[in-house]
């Protein structure tokens, strides 16, 4: 009997010794155990979006937010402060430290439950990047096992950059980069002890020790990792004083921060353009040529023009109900009152630094959240007369100047259209002609009729041939050109007036100036700019575009203290509304009107509704950079003259006349 048990208890004591081993050893050959996706660590990574000044814009992501630090960019402390509150024999162990394991069990086993833990740094890797976090034997077991192969495979160092990167740190950030930038708005190395402290501590308990939640149980946590780095003499005495006695700012940010929406939208469509389909994942660095200042300023001032032109047509249509009680008392069927959906009404705004092209802001609709839809990019619409100075350059590099005498007399012009005879009668704006006319003054007062006589005068086809030059993607060949009835969107406008603002130079705007991505560049913008004109002749049309806003159809435009020069733009029943124009180094496109293409109401015009917005963003503009340039600059070869007590300039192209003409009051009726 006492053999059996002997034999009994030897048996037992011999399973029981070789037990672990015989577990060990089934869960190596029933599992694969994979661990490249540590090995070739390759984690989603968060894009960011900057503006010109490095300030960001947003972040952008899927699903986690995460900026990757290399090693060689985690500053010494943090792996020490780590080590110390988590793992303090990480250096020496292989990956499981058995005595804590021990100690842990005993714990458990006294308290009949789970109370500790004594995973190691790798095990926490490979619990949060392989496992799940359930607590099971068999997890356990196969959380050994990856430890084992993971220290086998990679450096402690390299185990270090892809826990210091693969962990949650609470408030949705991933890795201790993106949680020191998101809590302390910091890089790595401008990090505090104390702050250094906070974020080791987070990753026991993310939700718990969150300083954006519960600040004093988070600095508690800071507390005792550096009391734990000072008892290992790690710190100094006054160290461990300093950081005790620390309060750091928190900040609680939304992840994406999107500052400007629109630009973030259009970035990615740009990316996708480029073929780029990991903006998301891909970890870049993208530097826009958006000031945020001015992109905010843009923002406001369609927000102005457009509660501006609410206000009125609330007016306009308050007095035509008055108006039509009136009529119908008086019996008067034939007024009839406008019947304007304002719903319908937005606009857009795009500006440029107009020398090298650059997208300083850019809005798509007066609400981003009520309307996403951009419509400075995407939208496209009649120019109506904005479309005009282009012809009118024309003139000007053909010779003609300001002082040039066009005819602004009424036409009848008969077509055919499918088989049909068809008359055209184009009238101005203001319902009646003058005549003979200057050119300056045509443009400045935006005449239609002068200006198809113009075009007649320099003949169809060979403006056409002119107009190459300036790349517009499609213009009528018919004298509705004259009227601007082409579509384009607010950014190739503005692209097309930089051949004015930019002294003949047309630029190719351009939103994203540089792409970083792992520490290299992979793109840099290209200037690309076509020559139109001469300086001369482009300062020709800038000094008749500045009298449109002194006193033209652009006076709602004006900015005291600074010089501008701009164009009103109206299509047929005040379907578009634009305004575009420029100081001396900026330029700012304009529109407004009905997202279903149905008339504003009759009174708003270019000039009314988008003029006070431009004017707003100038006023702005001056108040963030008062030292901008005021006046524009005179080039060389600019010939001065005083013509009945105006000024008019002229060129070696453009010449000043031989002698003032003077017209017979009774000649002009003739025509």
């Amino acid at each position: 009997m006492k053999k059996i048990l002997k034999k009994t208890f030897i048996t037992l004591l011999v399973l029981g010794f070789l037990s672990p081993f015989i577990i060990l050893g089934y869960y190596l050959v029933s599992y694969d155990y994979d661990i490249s996706s540590l090995v070739n660590y390759k984690p989603k990574q968060t894009s960011r979006i900057y503006d010109k000044h490095g300030e960001k814009i947003a972040n952008i992501f899927d699903k986690q937010h995460r900026y990757y630090a290399s090693f060689n960019e985690i500053p010494p402390r943090i792996v020490e402060a780590l080590v110390a509150i988590e793992d303090t024999t990480f250096f020496e162990h292989s990956g499981v430290n058995f005595d804590a394991i021990f100690r842990a069990i005993i714990k458990d086993i006294k308290a009949r439950k789970m109370v500790e833990g004594a995973s190691t740094i790798t095990q926490q890797l490979v619990k949060n990047k392989l496992l799940t976090r359930e607590k099971k034997l068999s997890r356990k077991i196969k959380e050994l096992i990856y430890s084992y192969k993971l220290e086998n495979a990679l450096t402690k160092e390299q185990i270090l950059e892809r826990y210091l990167n693969e962990i949650y740190f609470g408030h949705g950030y991933y890795g201790v980069k993106t949680a020191a930038d998101g809590y302390f708005h910091k890089k790595l190395s401008d990090l505090t002890l104390k702050e250094m402290a906070i974020l080791v501590g987070l990753p026991k308990a993310p939700s718990t020790y969150a300083p954006t939640k519960n600040y004093d149980i988070s600095m508690g946590r800071a507390n005792r990792v550096i009391t734990r780095m000072h008892t290992l003499g790690w710190i100094d005495d006054a160290a461990f004083e300093k950081a005790l006695a620390e309060t750091p700012v928190v900040y609680d940010d939304t992840l994406t921060q999107n500052k400007a929406p629109f630009i973030v939208d259009e970035v990615a469509r740009r990316f996708r353009e480029m073929g780029l389909n990991d903006l998301k994942t891909g970890g870049y660095e993208i530097y826009t040529t958006i000031d945020l200042k001015l992109q905010d300023v843009a923002r406001q001032s369609l927000q102005y023009a457009y509660t501006s032109a609410l206000k009125r047509i609330k007016k306009y249509k308050e007095k035509d109900e008055k108006k039509l009680q009136k009529a119908l008392a008086n019996a008067d069927e034939e007024f009839k009152v406008q019947d304007v959906n304002v719903s319908q009404l937005n606009g857009a705004l795009v500006s440029l630094d107009s020398k090298s092209g650059d997208i300083l802001a850019l809005v798509g609709s007066v609400d981003y959240k009520q309307s996403s839809y951009n419509r400075a990019t995407q939208g496209r619409r009649q120019p109506g007369s904005a479309f005009k100075p282009f012809i009118y350059q024309v003139a000007i590099d053909l010779g003609y100047s300001g002082a040039t005498k066009l005819v602004d007399i009424a036409q009848t012009y008969e077509y055919e259209k499918n088989g049909q005879e068809m008359k055209w009668q184009p009238r101005n704006y203001e319902k009646n002609y003058k005549g003979l006319i200057t050119l300056r003054e045509a443009l400045i007062h935006s005449r239609n009729l002068a200006t198809i006589n113009l075009v007649n005068d320099i003949g169809l086809s060979q403006l056409l041939k002119e107009l190459k030059r300036f790349h517009f993607k499609s213009l009528p060949n018919d004298l509705s050109i004259s009227l601007g009835t082409m579509s384009m969107s607010p950014l190739e406008l503005a692209q097309y007036y930089t051949s004015f603002s930019n002294y003949g130079i047309q630029v190719k705007p351009h939103l994203i100036a540089s792409i970083d991505q792992g520490g290299s560049t992979i793109y840099e913008k290209q200037d690309i700019s076509y020559y139109i004109t001469a300086p001369t002749q482009a300062f020709i049309m800038t000094t008749i575009l500045r009298d449109v806003v002194r006193r033209g159809t652009g006076r709602r435009a004006r900015v005291r203290g600074i010089e501008l020069a701009g164009k009103t733009g109206t299509t047929n029943n005040n379907i578009d509304a634009w305004f575009a124009g420029y100081s001396p180094t900026v330029e700012t496109v304009v529109w407004f009107g009905n997202d279903d293409n149905t008339p504003m109401y009759h009174k708003e015009t270019g000039g009314r509704v988008s003029g006070p917005a431009f004017a707003y963003y100038f006023r702005n503009v001056l108040k963030l950079y008062p030292q901008i340039k005021r006046k524009f600059d005179v080039p060389e070869g600019i010939i001065e003259v005083d013509i009945n007590g105006k000024k008019e300039y002229f060129s070696d192209i453009s010449k000043p006349p031989r002698r003032e003409q003077e017209v017979d009051p009774e000649a002009e009726l003739l025509f």
